[in-house]
C-alpha cells in the first residue's frame, strides 16, 4: 500500500495502515518511533491544534488533556508542547502509539506536509529496511580484527583535524576563556531538502540572503508545505519521493551560512560513533586543497596522500564500494568543472587505480562508474550548481540557517552567561537590519563579536550599548581595528586605509556592484590585508586560481562604509549625486545607506571611530542634519496610501539613527497627527516609533489599528502613549497581559489621553479589574471603545464601579459585541442611574433578551445624560424592540 499526498485518505485506506502496522512488534513500533521523533515533534509543533483535534476524535485522548496540552503551548512554547506531547503518547502503550500513527496518517487529506508524507512513506515502503539499517548505522559491520584497527587510525584521525566540533569543550587560553571561532560555537542548523535538482529555488535564495532579506515568515510557509526539514545527520536517509535511499547528496547554501562547518560536524560524529556507523570509512576532502593537485592523480594516490596511515589497507578498504562515503566541501571554490555533462563518459574512471583529473574522479564517483554503491556528499553554493546535470544528485538540501531559536541558542553558546547573552540577544532582535543578518551563522558570530564589549566587562564598567545600528556598526568596526592589527596604526594611515575601502564600496552602491576584480581595488588604492578581512573576503575563481574577487562581507557592511567615507573625505560633488540618487530612488536601495549617512551624525555615535582615525567633516555633518531637517512632516503624511505609511517609517528610521531629539521635535511639530493603520508594524518599528513620540510634546491622535503590534510592541510604546490625545488600538489581537502597559499610560500623573479605542482585540474579563483599578485614578478620558471584547458579565462587573461614580467624566462607551447577557442588566442600569457624564452607549451585538426588557426601560429612563444608546443585533423579540423604540425621553436617540 502507498500513501499519495493528494489523494483523499478513506477509511479503507486507514484500515490496510493499521493491518500494515499491526506487522510490526512493539519493539520494532518503539525503535520506529524513536527513530522518527525528530520528524514526529517537527510536524505536531507546525499545528498541534488539528492534531490534538484528531487524537481527541479517536479516543486517544481526553478532551481534557488536549485542553490541558493547549495551555502548556501557551505557556511555554509549539516545540516543547509538541515534543511532550510526542513522549507522553509514545510512552503510554502500544495502542496509544498505534493512535498516533494512524491519527497521522487520517491527517494526509488535508495537510500536505512533506515530513509527515515522509515518514509514513518510509514506514510503509521501507520500514523492516530501515529497521535493518538503524541497527548498522548504531552498531557498524563486522569487520576482521586487522581491518577494524586501521578504522580505529583513521576515525583519530578524523577527530584530530574536526576536534573544534567537539560539543562544549572548553577554551582556555593565559587571559582565562575566550570565545573561540564560529565553528566551535555549533548550533545545529536548518536544512531543508526537496530530492529534487531545484535550480531556481537555490538561485532565489541566493539572491535573497544576498542582501540580508531572508524572510522567515515566507521561508517557515514553504517549509510547512513544500520543503522537508532534515537534520544533518539523515543526509542519506531514504527519500520518499525517490523511494530508494540516496548515495549521492548536494548540500547548498550561501556564503558563511555554515557548509563547511556542517560537513565537518557530520565527520566528527561518524569518527566518534554518533551516527553512520554504515559507512566503515569516511573521506574527507576540499576542493580548496585539491585545487594545489596539478597533475593527474587515481584515487587510491589521492587518499594515500591526504591519508597516508590507509596505504597498507588500501585495496582491501575499497573491496566494499557500499561501506564508503565521500565527502568533497566547497565545490565553488573548485579551480575546474565537474565534468557532469551527460557525453564524455569513455574519459571517466572505471577502477581505483585510474590516473585522471581530480574533478574526473570525483564526477566518476558521482555517476557510479568508479566504487559502483559508494555514497558522495558534496557541498556548493548556490550560484555553481546551474553547470550541474539534475539527476546527477539523489537529494539535494539547502542550509537555510539559522532561525529565531537557532539564533537564540548562538547567542547562548557564544556569551556563556545566559544573563548576558539574553541581554545581547533582546537587543539584536529589537533590530530588523541585525536580526535578519544573523540567519547566517558568520554574521551572527559578527554581531556577538562587536556587542561583546559592550556587554561584558573585560576590565572595569563594560561599554555603553549600542542604541543603533549605526552605532553597532561603529562598535564592529573599532573591534576589528583594536584586535585584528598588530600595533595600532597612527590615525592618518588608517583613516586614508578607510577612505580608500568607502570610496570602492560608495561607487559599488551607485553602481549596483557588490563583486570587486582586483582592477577596482587597485583604481580605488586599495591594498588588501589581514585588517580588511573583517570586512572584505576573497572569492576565488572556478577557471583560474590566480584570479579573484572581492567581496564586502554582508551587504550592510559596504553600505556603512559607502557612508562613513563621506565623513572621512567630503567632496561636495559625490555628496550631492549621491544624496540626489537617493532621492530619485523609489526601490529603498539606499535605504541603509540613508539611515548609516543619519546615524554618523550624532556625536556620541562617531565618537569612538574619531579616537581611531581623527575627527569627521564637520561639513558632512551640517549638511546631513540640513537634509534631515528639510523633511516635510505634513507632506510625508499619506493616510489612504500603505506605502506612504512605510514611508513615514522610513524617515523615522532615519530619526531613530539621528538620535537628535530637537531635530525630530521641529520637524514632526508640537501636536502632530500619526497613522499607521493597516501597515504590519514590527517591535523594531515600535522602538523607533516610541522615540519619535519621545522627542514630542503632545500628539494629537495616534491610529495603530490593524498593525498587529502585539504585547512586544506595546511594550516599547508604553512610556510615551500618556501623551496621545486619542489612542486607538483596533484589531491588533492584544490579549490581556498588555493591558498593565495601557493602564501605565492611564494612571501616568501627566495622562492626556481623552479618547481610548480597544476595541477587536483579545482581551477577557480577566484584565478588567486592572482596567477598571486604571480608570478610577485617571481623570482625562472622556471616550472608551472596548467593543468586539470577552469581558462579559463578570468583566462588566469590574467596570461599573467606575462608571457609578460621581467622577467618572467618560462621555462615550462602547460595549458592542462584549457578551454581556440579562443578568448584566440589571446592575449596568443600576450604575449607569448615578453617572452624570455618560452621552453615548452603545449595548449593541450583545446577548440580551425578552427577559431584561424592564431593565433596559428602566436604564433608558434613569440614566440622565444620555443622548444615544444603541441596542440592535441582541436577541430582543421584535415586539420588545417596538417597545423599546417607543420609550419617550426628550433628547435620546435610541437605535436598533
Amino acid at each position: 500500500m502507498a500513501s499519495n499526498q493528494w489523494a483523499v485518505v478513506s477509511k479503507d485506506n486507514i484500515v490496510a495502515f493499521r493491518k500494515h502496522m499491526d506487522n510490526y512488534t512493539s519493539g520494532e513500533l518503539k525503535r520506529l518511533s524513536e527513530h522518527f521523533r525528530p520528524d514526529l515533534v517537527y510536524v505536531l509543533e507546525n499545528d498541534i491544534f488539528t492534531v490534538l483535534q484528531e487524537l481527541t476524535s479517536r479516543h486517544i485522548i481526553t478532551a481534557q488533556q488536549a485542553q490541558d496540552y493547549c495551555d502548556w503551548e501557551r505557556n511555554h512554547d509549539s516545540a516543547r508542547a509538541a515534543e511532550k506531547l510526542a513522549d507522553d503518547i509514545l510512552a503510554m502503550n502500544q495502542a496509544a502509539g498505534l493512535g498516533l500513527w494512524e491519527c497521522l496518517f487520517a491527517l494526509q487529506s488535508r495537510w500536505a506536509h512533506p515530513n509527515l508524507h515522509g515518514m509514513l512513506e518510509e514506514i510503509i515502503q521501507n520500514g523492516q529496511n530501515l529497521l535493518k539499517e538503524n541497527l548498522l548505522n548504531e552498531n557498524g559491520h563486522a569487520l576482521d580484527a586487522e581491518l577494524k584497527v586501521y578504522q580505529k587510525k583513521h576515525k583519530d584521525n578524523l577527530c584530530d583535524l574536526t576536534w573544534m566540533m567537539k560539543e562544549n569543550r572548553s577554551s582556555e587560553t593565559s587571559q582565562g576563556p575566550q570565545p573561540p571561532s564560529i565553528s566551535s560555537h555549533y548550533v545545529e542548523l536548518k536544512v531543508v531538502s526537496d530530492c529534487h535538482f531545484r535550480q531556481q529555488t537555490h538561485q532565489e535564495h541566493e539572491a535573497l540572503a544576498a542582501a540580508g532579506e531572508l524572510n522567515e515568515y515566507h521561508l517557515q510557509r514553504r517549509m510547512k508545505s513544500e520543503l522537508e526539514c532534515i537534520t544533518p545527520d539523515r543526509l542519506f536517509r531514504w527519500c520518499f519521493r525517490t523511494r530508494h535511499v540516496p548515495l549521492s547528496v548536494m548540500v547548498s547554501g550561501v556564503a558563511g551560512v555554515g557548509k563547511t562547518t556542517l560537513v565537518q560536524k557530520f565527520v566528527f560524529d561518524w569518527a566518534t560513533g554518533k551516527h553512520y556507523q554504515k559507512f566503515a570509512f569516511v573521506f574527507f576532502f576540499k576542493f580548496r586543497d585539491l585545487n594545489a593537485i596539478i597533475e593527474k592523480r587515481s584515487l587510491e594516490s589521492l587518499i594515500c596522500q591526504t591519508y597516508p596511515h590507509l596505504r597498507d589497507k588500501l585495496p582491501r578498504v575499497l573491496e566494499d564500494p557500499e561501506k564508503l562515503l565521500f565527502i568533497f566541501d566547497g565545490l565553488d571554490e573548485s579551480k575546474t568543472d565537474l565534468k557532469l555533462n551527460r557525453g564524455g563518459s569513455q574519459e571517466l574512471c572505471r577502477n581505483p587505480e585510474d590516473v585522471k583529473p581530480v574533478t574526473v574522479i570525483v564526477t566518476s564517483l558521482l555517476k557510479q562508474t568508479l566504487l559502483k554503491g559508494c555514497s558522495v556528499l558534496l557541498t556548493s553554493r548556490p550560484s555553481k550548481l546551474s553547470s550541474l546535470e539534475a539527476g546527477v544528485f539523489h537529494r539535494v538540501a539547502s542550509i537555510v540557517g539559522f532561525l529565531s531559536k537557532e539564533r537564540e541558542r548562538y547567542f547562548s553558546m557564544f556569551f556563556g552567561d545566559e544573563r548576558v547573552s539574553r541581554e545581547a540577544f533582546t537587543y539584536v532582535r529589537d533590530s530588523q537590519v541585525l536580526y535578519t543578518l544573523c540567519y547566517n551563522p558568520s554574521y551572527c558570530w559578527i554581531t556577538c563579536t562587536a556587542l561583546k564589549p559592550c556587554f561584558t566587562a573585560k576590565a572595569g564598567r563594560p561599554q555603553p550599548a549600542p542604541k543603533t545600528v549605526t552605532q553597532l556598526f561603529v562598535s564592529y568596526v573599532t573591534h576589528i581595528m583594536t584586535n585584528h592589527t598588530q600595533e595600532r596604526p597612527e590615525p592618518q594611515r588608517m583613516r586614508d586605509t578607510l577612505i580608500s575601502v568607502g570610496w570602492l564600496a560608495e561607487y559599488g552602491i551607485t553602481n549596483h556592484i557588490l563583486v570587486f576584480d582586483l582592477k577596482y581595488l587597485q583604481d580605488f588604492n586599495v591594498e588588501f590585508s589581514p585588517f580588511l578581512t573583517g570586512f572584505l573576503v576573497e572569492n576565488p575563481q572556478t577557471d583560474d586560481s590566480s584570479q579573484v574577487t572581492y567581496s564586502f562581507l554582508h551587504l550592510t557592511i559596504q553600505e556603512f562604509f559607502a557612508a562613513l567615507v563621506h565623513y572621512l573625505d567630503y567632496k561636495e560633488d559625490k555628496f550631492r549625486d549621491t544624496m540626489a540618487k537617493s532621492r530619485s530612488c523609489k526601490e529603498g536601495d539606499y535605504e541603509i545607506f540613508s539611515r548609516f549617512l543619519a546615524g554618523l551624525s550624532h556625536p556620541a555615535t562617531k565618537m569612538p571611530l574619531e579616537r581611531y582615525v581623527g575627527k569627521f567633516s564637520a561639513e558632512t555633518t551640517r549638511k546631513v542634519i540640513g537634509w534631515l531637517s528639510e523633511m516635510n512632516y505634513e507632506e510625508l503624511q499619506s493616510p489612504e496610501e500603505p506605502e506612504g505609511k512605510r514611508r513615514l517609517m522610513n524617515i523615522f528610521n532615519l530619526f531613530f539613527e539621528s538620535q537628535n531629539s530637537q531635530l525630530v521635535h521641529d520637524v514632526v511639530g508640537k501636536a502632530a497627527h500619526m497613522d499607521f493603520s493597516d501597515l504590519y508594524l514590527m517591535p523594531v518599528d515600535c522602538t523607533v516609533l516610541a522615540y519619535v513620540l519621545s522627542c514630542c510634546e503632545e500628539i494629537q491622535r495616534l491610529t495603530l489599528d490593524s498593525c498587529f503590534i502585539q504585547s512586544e510592541g506595546l511594550e516599547r510604546l508604553r512610556a510615551e502613549l500618556h501623551k496621545v490625545r486619542e489612542l486607538s488600538l483596533l484589531d491588533n489581537d492584544l490579549k490581556d497581559p498588555t493591558m498593565k502597559d495601557i493602564c501605565k499610560a492611564l494612571e501616568h500623573q501627566n495622562c492626556r489621553l481623552e479618547a481610548l479605542s480597544l476595541g477587536r482585540n483579545a482581551f477577557t474579563e480577566q484584565c478588567c479589574e486592572e482596567l477598571a483599578s486604571a480608570l478610577a485614578e485617571n481623570r482625562t478620558l472622556l471616550s472608551l471603545e472596548l467593543k468586539k471584547n470577552k469581558l462579559r458579565t463578570m468583566g462588566l462587573s469590574y467596570l461599573l464601579r467606575v462608571f457609578e461614580s460621581p467622577e467618572c467624566k467618560i462621555r462615550k462607551l462602547g460595549l458592542q459585541g462584549t457578551g454581556l447577557s440579562d443578568e448584566s442588566c440589571g446592575s449596568l442600569c443600576s450604575a449607569l442611574s448615578k453617572n452624570s457624564s455618560l452621552r453615548h452607549l452603545n449595548l449593541s451585538a450583545n446577548m440580551f433578551t425578552d427577559r431584561c426588557a424592564e431593565e433596559v426601560h428602566l436604564l433608558i429612563l434613569t440614566c440622565p445624560s444620555l443622548t444615544e444608546i444603541r441596542l440592535g443585533l441582541n436577541d430582543f423579540s421584535p415586539e420588545v424592540e417596538k417597545q423599546l423604540k417607543n420609550v419617550q425621553r426628550e433628547g435620546l436617540d435610541i437605535r436598533f
